[in-house]
């Protein structure tokens, strides 16, 4: 394999990588962040595509279920014309909270990619499982930079 055959795959590779998602989730956080909403974003990629993208939306729309994910996953439903999302990953800067766990369990996700942990009022702690049996989960895809986006936030709202 040639050197130049090498770095096409190095960068086929980064740039379909968790991490790479995750920026794009980041990017939907930042906006939310700038529209005065609780930073969070996320991104819907199928086979490898972006197919929706989301960010908080619950103060300009006067909506407690304007989550991210919630808009995010109907969006992608709406682009495949199809309730189940088996085939898609959902990448989410912020631990998903119940209610919206229970709606990726309907949408039947076939992954799910979280940055920081939500120790208040993230899913995780829950028992049984809220998330579909079939959809795998890996936490902590930067979860530095998630977290220093909440935590800039929520420091400025204090001031």
């Amino acid at each position: 394999m040639s050197q130049l055959e090498i770095l096409i795959l190095i960068m086929e590779f980064s740039a379909h990588s968790d991490e790479h998602f995750m920026r794009l989730a980041l990017q939907e956080a930042e906006l939310a962040e700038e529209e005065g909403e609780i930073p969070v974003g996320a991104v819907v990629v199928c086979k490898k595509r972006v197919i929706a993208r989301a960010h908080n939306q619950s103060e300009r729309l006067l909506d407690v279920t304007a989550h991210a994910e919630i808009l995010a996953v109907t969006a992608a439903e709406n682009h495949l014309g199809a309730k189940y999302l088996p085939d898609c990953e959902l990448f989410v800067t912020l631990e998903p909270c119940v209610m919206c766990a229970g709606a990726l369990s309907w949408a039947q996700l076939g992954r799910v990619v979280y940055g920081a942990t939500d120790e208040k009022r993230g899913y995780a702690k829950q028992q049984p499982p809220l998330l579909h049996p079939k959809t795998q989960v890996v936490s902590g895809v930067l979860a530095d930079e998630c977290a220093a986006l909440m935590d800039r936030f929520f420091k400025k709202l204090r001031r």
